[in-house]
């Protein structure tokens, strides 16, 4: 079946980096396009990152762009997030999904991990 799976978080200063991994399995990974999402506490899910299915093609949310960082191991089935100059606002559970193009909308996604706690202290 199935499965996304993310590691990588935890708590962090304002100004830190961390690095999420996702790790794939169930279905043909390099023919999909991976993205990143988050949700903070009271707010909807949104757009963090997305890359192609061949790392040609890279999209960021503008409140990330520049810290943020996608990148994707189609041979290790993986996809991770290093994130730097972290802001309590990345404050959020993170979530890695995968779909059948580099999309940023949540309903074009086919699958969804269960997500891991970022805490950017200030």
């Amino acid at each position: 079946q199935v499965q996304l799976v993310e590691s990588g978080g935890g708590l962090v200063q304002a100004g830190g980096s961390l690095k999420l991994s996702c790790a794939a399995s169930g279905f043909t990974f390099k023919e999909y396009a991976m993205g990143w999402f988050r949700q903070a506490p009271g707010k909807e899910r949104e757009f963090v990152a997305t890359i192609s299915w061949s790392s040609a093609s890279t999209f960021y949310a503008a409140s990330v762009k520049g810290r943020f960082t996608i990148a994707r191991d189609n041979a290790e089935n993986t996809v991770d997030l290093q994130m730097n100059s972290l802001k309590p606002e990345d404050t959020a559970i993170y979530y890695c999904a995968a779909a059948q193009g580099a999309y940023i909308r949540l309903a074009d996604y086919d699958y969804w991990g269960q997500g891991t706690q970022v805490t950017v202290s200030s």
